[in-house]
C-alpha cells in the first residue's frame, strides 16, 4: 500500500512542478487534465503540503477573487484565468458558479 501512495504523491509532486511554470489557463487545464473536456481539470492533491495558488503563485499568477482557500479564481501572465472549486479547475472567471466561459476580471 505504501508504494501506492508513494506513487501517488510523486504524480502531486511532478504535477506542482509543471504548475510552478504554468504560464496560461490552457498550461494549467493540460497539467491536471480529467479527459472530462479541455475547460476542465482536477487537482488531486489538496489534502498535501502545498496548494495549487502556491504552485501558481510561483508562476507569476495573482489572486483576484476569493471567498476561501478552497474556492477562488486566479489570473495568469497573460490574462487568462482559471476558477477553483474544491479540487475541481474551471477555464475562465466562474465566481459565482457562473455556467458562462469567460476571461474577463473578476468584480
Amino acid at each position: 500500500m505504501s508504494d501506492v501512495l508513494d506513487a501517488f504523491w510523486a504524480a502531486i509532486a511532478e504535477q506542482l512542478q509543471e504548475l510552478r511554470t504554468a504560464k496560461n489557463a490552457d498550461d494549467v487545464l493540460r497539467i491536471l487534465a480529467t479527459g472530462h473536456g479541455p475547460d476542465r481539470g482536477f487537482f488531486a492533491g489538496s489534502g498535501g503540503d502545498e496548494t495549487v495558488s502556491d504552485a501558481l503563485h510561483t508562476a507569476g499568477w495573482e489572486l483576484v477573487w476569493a471567498e476561501s482557500s478552497i474556492y477562488y479564481t486566479m489570473r495568469a501572465p497573460d490574462g487568462s484565468m482559471i476558477t477553483y472549486i474544491e479540487s475541481d479547475i474551471y477555464r475562465g472567471d466562474r465566481h459565482g458558479n457562473s455556467p458562462y466561459q469567460t476571461d474577463r476580471p473578476a468584480n
